[in-house]
Parts: C-alpha cells; structure tokens; sequence
C-alpha cells in the first residue's frame, strides 16, 4: 500500500535561508524576530547572520579546511542570538546540531562525543559552562558587544545545494544510544514550503515556539515564520512555561504553534481553567509525535467561536519530521479507533510493507516506511543497527531510497493514515521518543541501583509514562533521592514518574526482562496505590 503525496517542483538551490534573504531585501523593516522585549527586523537580522556567516567561514572554518559541510554546535537559550548563529551557520554552508542547554551537563557530554567532525560550539557565557569539556573549540557570543563588526554584512559567497546537509539532531537509537540524524537542504525547504503552500501561511503568519530546541519539530518551528516573511516569537524560557506561553498568545498577534500533542494538552487545560481565546483564535496548532487523546481537545475544540485548525501531523526525525497531516476537524471518535494523521506532504511517498519489505492491502497493518525527498541524509556516525534502516526497495520497478519507521501503520478507505505506535521498544513521552534501554543504564549507574527494568504505563490522564523498577544493592530506595539523582544525567522527559523497589526483575522464556509481566505486575498492585518510597 501506497500513499503518494502530490509532486510538486522546487526552485533551485532549494535552499531555507535563501527564503529569508528574499524576505529581507523585499522587507528589510518588518519585524523577524521579537524576544524578552526586543526585537530585530529582517534586514538587521540578515546583516548580522552574514557578518557572523563571514566569521565562521574565515576564522574557524577555513583555515581548519573544513568550510562548507562543517558541522557546528548551538548550545544556546532561545534568543535573537540563536537565530543569528542558526541563519548564519546556514550561510556559512555549515550544517547546526542543537545542543539543548535544558539539558543537564552529563548528557549534554555524552551527546557532544556522538558528533563526528563537530568544528566547534556557539554557546553564550550562560552555557558555555555545559559544553566545557567538548573537544572542538567553544565560541562564546558577547552579546551587544560587536564581536562581528568588523566583517561583510553582505551574504558570503558560498554554494550550497540541496543535497547539502544543514541540521542533525539526536532521536534515541533501538540500541539504548542516543544517534544523530541528518537532514538535507532539499528536504527541509520541502516541508517548509508544502506548509506555506497548503496552509497558506503569509507575512502574517506569526509564530511561537513552545518546544525545546533540541526536539526535531523546533527546528521547522524556529524558520518557519522567516520562510514565510513573519514574526518569531521567541519564550525568554529554558523550559516549557503555559503560564507564559499564554501570555505571549494573548498579548501579541501569534498566528501558528508547532508542538508535541502533551503541551498542547496543557495550553488547552489552562486556557480553559482560566478563561480566554488566545489559543482558540489562533490559525493553525501543528501537533503530533505520539499517539492522540483526542477526548483532552475535545470539548475545548467543539466551543463556540473557536476558530483554530488543529492539525494531527505524523513524522519522524529521520525524514525531515512530518510526512502527513489531518485536519483534526473531520475526527469522529465512534467513526476511528485511532486519529487519522492524514496524507503525505508534498514529494514524499509512505509505504504501508510487511516484514518481507512487500506491500500490504488497503486496511491491513504493517510496518511505515517513508521515501522520496523527506527522506533524511542517514545517521553522522554511520554505524550501528539503526543504519540499516535506511535501505532501498523496489517501487514500480524504480528503487527508492526508503527509511523503515519501525512504526506499525494501515490505511484507511478514505486514504488516511493510522498509526498505532511503534513494532520495537522505543515509546513516545510527551512528543519525545525513548528507549527505555537508556533510561535502564543510566540507572544502573547509580550507586545502590543493582539492577533496573523500565516499562511503560498510563498516569490518571491516560498519558503515556515511564515507569521504573529497580533491584536495589541494599535497603530499599527512595524514589525522591533516585529521581533527584538520574534528573544530573537525564532530561527531565526522559526521567520516569515512578520507581518501585523489586526483590528481582521477572525473565521471559528467552532469558530477557520480562517488562509485560513488570507492567502486569504495576498494573494489578501499584497502579491504585499511587507513588512509593
């Protein structure tokens, strides 16, 4: 089974930044980007971004023989100087890797040693402290300081391609290890592009980014509004504040947000609590990255004079983020066991194959695999189980190059896509995908800890959540001083919200954790009880 998305002709070099360019020489005055009371209209924006570009290119990337193609790290809170150092990188024909500061310093350290070639780090004097051990050299922004006036505020001259990367992010690997995937110019500047041409976004189409820097749907939500000629909205927060968030939607004219399905949940929660429209006025909420609670919108979606289009979107970091969306207004609870996420994006193709790589019927369930221009450039380091992957497969009597999803999926008679979660281990936790393998070791690592399983359960709300079950090496464990503990290694969505002392871990017939009886095992004891030691 095939869905096709419609074909459409990208200019040439399709390339993000060269969007914005446009907007800068056509509308230098207009506001890009606004910011804990500042703000930077896209001429200066531009001339910065290129002075910084010419930075990059003659003192750090050049004599090190590195230029177009070299991979450069942002540990940076979101600020007009991220955006800065974002653009210019992309001037530059380098390609970013966010290094998200809400991270703690540990896994911040580990993720800095899964970066081949990394050139350097852009960090600011509030961050640079979290990337101090990293091997490439830190560059830290002096922000107002002029630090690059002395170079071009003209753009560089650099060829970049399609086919040029230009940012990598980390997903969580089958292995437990966090990998570092690659997306091309092409791919990038498709989505942006099928999302302005379908949704008709516009110089008006003012945006708020709520989602953490290193979460794949940021990076589409942090130039999206400059692809279009509008204003970025930018939260003075290193981590999610709805309070916040709601004030910037009600007190400025923000037109669109991109978010995981969870913190649309609590922005819908608050506004309804407290009373407002800021976020039912709005045009569009770009959501998804795991599976829909449809009932938490429903009453707050179906208000009188609600105006907003909630789009289920379904993707994967590997290509490029989305590869379909639904209008979540034609979801009808007793017609759809699961929410649609709709049809492919523009140039992208999704395939419905079962485990001989081989078409499946309209209907029937097999493994989403995803081809075409949103397939992503692969893995930076290349090696690993995950690689393989990416593969190719026969279509029509053309191989295409394709990346298996590792998500099981079916199409409906309407031509909808469902997706009903991953064939692996890897769960979904407020938009993010784990492995529960990493949560495991770096518990392991913790003093007192002789050995931990981790499964997933439901908390009162019916979200996903982890749950944690530790042997311990002595007395029992308090789950406040593990909590505490693992919160110095791991990001906070990646902690579990409970942990429970276990005499030992159940095995299955294969000699492997047995994590369904561990679930079973929470499920018929502890689920009532609610959290323990």
């Amino acid at each position: 089974m095939i869905l096709q998305g419609k074909r459409v002709a990208l200019p040439s070099p399709p390339v993000v930044h060269k969007r914005f360019e446009a907007h800068a020489r056509a509308t230098p005055d207009a506001v890009a980007v606004f910011c804990a009371g500042q703000h930077i209209t896209y001429g200066e924006l531009d001339a910065k971004a290129n002075r910084f570009a010419h930075f990059l290119s003659a003192r750090l990337l050049a004599p090190r023989g590195q230029g177009a193609g070299a991979r450069v790290g942002i540990c940076l809170d979101y600020s007009i100087d991220m955006v800065v150092a974002v653009l210019g990188t992309l001037k530059a024909g380098a390609a970013y890797v966010p290094f998200d500061p809400s991270y703690p310093a540990a896994r911040l350290r580990l993720l800095l040693g899964q970066v081949p070639g990394l050139a350097l780090i852009v960090a600011s004097p509030a961050t640079a402290g979290l990337v101090g051990t990293a091997t490439a050299e830190v560059l830290v922004l002096e922000g107002g300081s002029g630090q690059f006036e002395g170079f071009p505020v003209t753009a560089p001259d650099v060829t970049v391609t399609g086919d040029d990367l230009c940012y990598a992010v980390f997903t969580s690997g089958s292995t437990g290890t966090p990998k570092l995937t690659a997306v091309r110019h092409e791919g990038w500047f498709n989505l942006l592009n099928w999302l302005a041409v379908e949704y008709r976004l516009h110089r008006g189409s003012n945006n708020l980014v709520v989602s953490a820097f290193g979460f794949d749907l940021s990076q589409r939500s942090l130039l999206m509004p400059l692809f279009c000629g509008a204003t970025q909205y930018l939260m003075a927060s290193r981590n999610f504040d709805a309070a916040m968030a709601h004030r910037m939607l009600t007190r400025h004219t923000i037109r669109t947000v991109h978010c995981a399905s969870s913190t649309l949940y609590l922005l819908v929660e608050w506004e309804t609590a407290r009373g407002g429209d800021a976020l039912a006025g709005l045009d569009y909420v770009l959501f998804g990255g795991e599976p829909l609670q449809a009932e938490r919108l429903t009453a707050w979606a179906r208000r009188e004079g609600n105006r907003c289009t909630l789009l289920h979107q379904y993707g994967v970091a590997e290509c490029t983020d989305v590869a379909s969306s639904y209008d979540l207004a034609g979801y009808r609870s007793g017609e759809h066991d699961i929410a649609p996420v709709g049809r492919p994006v523009h140039n992208t193709a999704v395939h419905i194959l079962d485990e001989r790589m081989r078409g499946v019927g309209a209907g029937e369930w097999g493994e989403i695999c995803i081809s075409g221009t949103s397939v992503g450039a692969g893995y930076l380091d290349g090696t690993g189980p995950e690689s393989a992957r990416f593969t190719t497969a026969v279509v029509d009597g053309e191989p295409r190059r394709l990346y298996r999803t590792g998500d099981r999926g079916r199409v409906t008679e309407g031509g909808e896509l469902v997706v009903a979660g991953r064939l692996d281990a890897q769960v979904k936790v407020r938009g993010m995908r784990i492995d529960p393998a990493d949560v495991e070791r770096a518990l392991g690592r913790l003093a007192g800890v002789r050995q931990a399983a981790v499964v997933t359960g439901r908390d009162g709300s019916g979200d996903a959540e982890l749950i944690a079950f530790i042997v311990p090496a002595g007395d029992d464990l308090a789950e406040s001083d593990v909590r505490s503990r693992l919160l110095e290694t791991l990001p906070r969505n990646m902690v579990p919200a409970r942990f429970l002392n276990i005499a030992r871990i159940p095995l299955s017939p294969h000699g492997k954790a047995d994590r369904a009886a561990l679930a079973d095992t929470f499920r018929n004891q502890y689920a009532d009880r609610g959290t323990t030691k």
